[in-house]
């Protein structure tokens, strides 16, 4: 049977608001009104609203959200995306913004009220709704009152939460309240980006750091600890936003800070939770979600009619796209650091490097597009812009591979002289390849000077929203952030032993495996001259590892992404044999004395004149 697998972090997490009652304690009860739903702001346009909030009053919460502007991809209909959902079992079901315990340890008791359905009145219909619940004693007499506020921004992504608990008592009153956060977040398909949790702190001396959660970790938790978006190494940072996110949108709760505070003092801690309904041990048949779980820290509010006898926890819920345009035009979206939620993959390098450089590149596309008008040409028009720049370092790799494969018998005919004398090997070999001008260094060194910039670019291409939903061509990738099925399949297929998911034919992936296979084809390897049998078996390997692994791994990532990798690698043949071409012909000009030979003594080459590697 089907059900919700919620983690043993969220279970140890329940314990702590778990009482142990005495025997003579009574419980206590809450009262609200009958099953109400609400709607506030719309996905109509002319309306002015960004996005339209189902509420419901079972817990005072949020059932639904979906989106204005962004359409749901998956439906032939164009509906408006569906960003937040409800997470779902068997039996119950668990939404954003719900108001789940209230606590009262004095009194050695807990009430649940994300099982009560409030009071609802309705101000100001569209824009504003309110719920109220009060809790009594078993004498039906008055104990705590709260009332939940929802405000929607017209023309804003940002939905207002105010929660007000009043003590209705004569005595003084403690308490602590426990509830959701945003939930529900899904992958827009069995294909995309797995959804996350991530949180934004800042330090004392206010630099900006980022926790960041996958659900694959959260099913992995050993403890609650594990599930706590927290900086363990930076216990003295202090929490700005926590919030849950897919590849392209999130959903961002600001705990605003109470009065003469800087930041959130009120809020004790945020955890993550996910579900995972059919309970697939891979997590990747789609419907796994993720969402988040407060817990504000104890109060004590004064008797009933006395100064501090009420305390309110306001949120600001931003509910929208990963857009750093957006957060930078909003001066509290840039204040609050929102852009900490797009996630670049850095791989291997610091992200300190990756972030400026894609953002960068994300700048140029956006300037590109308002010329060109088409994603697909503003990526090939980019690969290639990147090609002619880094034309230099790409023609001087080459000739240093060039040159070291043509040193290759030597070097091979050294190491075997000298096998049992490392140090003299090394020697000679650093000699040959200072008289003949190469350097092993040369051949790679401008590669690994690369690396940031295409891995900068790649990452942009890949998380830029941008690209959602937007065509190249008419009839094949029709939509630059999914793969580009010419045919697509019924149902998902998946491949025994790989794993691999195949929703269609792609054709990208294959044109990709012929570019590869080109390119190792084309470059200069120091085995192809036969000296070293087992280092050319291993460069002939490789010919054919590359052209069958990276189409595999890539055969469903964003059409976008792929287009990007495959223009990339042709335009590189291209200039392979350009640049190849222009080497064997300084060659045979040298050889038949057209033109001298370069000169091979001690020091350093003398500088030549860039040329282009075109020519019209």
């Amino acid at each position: 049977m089907a059900f919700m697998k919620m983690t043993a972090l969220a279970a140890g997490l329940c314990l702590s608001f778990v009482w142990a009652f005495a025997a003579e304690a009574q419980p206590l009860k809450a009262t609200g009104g009958q099953p109400q739903t609400v709607v506030l702001g719309s996905t109509d346009k002319h309306q002015g609203y960004r996005f339209e909030v189902g509420l419901t009053s079972r817990g005072a919460a949020l059932t639904t959200v979906a989106l204005t502007d962004y359409p749901d991809l998956a439906t032939k209909d164009k509906k408006p995306l569906v960003l937040l959902g409800p997470l779902q079992s068997s039996a119950v079901a668990t939404y954003s913004m719900a108001t789940q315990v209230l606590a009262l340890p004095d009194l050695r008791q807990q009430i649940r009220l994300d099982r009560l359905d409030w009071q609802t009145t309705n101000t100001n219909p569209g824009q504003e709704a309110v719920f109220e619940a009060i809790v009594v004693d078993t004498n039906n007499l008055p104990l705590v009152r709260l009332r939940k506020t929802y405000t929607a921004r017209p023309g804003q992504y940002i939905l207002d939460v105010d929660l007000a608990v009043e003590n209705l008592r004569t005595d003084p009153l403690r308490f602590y309240l426990t509830m959701t956060g945003p939930v529900g977040i899904r992958r827009e398909s069995v294909l995309a980006d797995m959804p996350k949790a991530v949180a934004t702190f800042k330090d004392p001396k206010g630099q900006i750091l980022s926790k960041r959660i996958q659900i694959r970790s959260m099913a992995h938790a050993r403890s609650a600890e594990d599930l706590r978006l927290q900086l363990r190494s930076k216990p003295d940072a202090r929490l700005l936003w926590c919030g849950i996110a897919d590849k392209y949108f999130a959903a961002i709760l600001v705990p605003i800070p109470g009065p003469n505070e800087a930041y959130c003092e009120w809020l004790q801690h945020a955890s993550t939770t996910y579900a995972n309904p059919d309970a697939d041990s891979r997590l990747d048949s789609g419907d796994e979600t993720v969402g988040l779980v407060l817990q504000t820290k104890t109060v004590t509010l004064a008797a009933n009619g006395q100064v501090n006898s009420a305390t309110n926890y306001r949120f600001e819920l931003y509910l929208g796209p990963k857009d750093k345009g957006l957060f930078d035009r909003e001066p509290r979206f840039r204040n609050l650091a929102f852009v900490q939620v797009i996630d670049f993959a850095a791989c291997c390098c610091p992200t300190s490097i990756i972030n400026p450089l894609a953002f960068l590149i994300l700048a140029i596309m956006k300037g590109l597009y308002a010329i060109i008008h088409n994603y697909g040409l503003v990526i090939i028009v980019l690969v290639l812009l990147m090609r002619v720049l880094m034309h230099p370092v790409t023609r001087s790799s080459q000739i240093a591979m060039h040159r070291m494969s043509k040193l290759a018998p030597k070097a091979e005919e050294i190491r075997k002289r000298y096998a049992n004398n490392k140090a003299e090997m090394n020697r000679q070999l650093m000699e040959l390849y200072r008289q003949q001008g190469a350097s092993p260094v040369m051949g790679f060194l401008p590669m690994m000077l690369q690396m940031p910039i295409w891995i900068a670019l790649w990452t942009a291409v890949n998380t830029s929203i941008d690209l959602r939903g937007k065509p190249f061509l008419p009839f094949w990738i029709t939509d630059l952030s999914a793969p580009d099925a010419l045919i697509s399949l019924p149902r998902v297929l998946v491949v025994p032993l790989l794993g691999l998911k195949i929703g269609g034919l792609n054709l990208l992936p294959i044109l990709m495996a012929i570019a590869f296979y080109l390119q190792q084809r084309f470059t200069p390897t120091q085995g192809s001259n036969g000296t070293n049998p087992q280092l050319a078996q291993q460069q002939k390997m490789m010919m054919w590892m590359m052209p069958i692994l990276f189409p595999l791994m890539l055969y469903n990532t964003a059409s976008g992404v792929n287009l990007y990798i495959m223009t990339s690698t042709f335009a590189g043949v291209w200039e392979q044999r350009i640049i190849l071409n222009r080497i064997k012909q300084q060659e045979q000009q040298e050889a038949q004395g057209l033109v001298p030979a370069p000169s091979k003594a001690v020091g350093k080459p003398k500088k030549k004149r860039f040329k282009p590697f075109f020519r019209f």
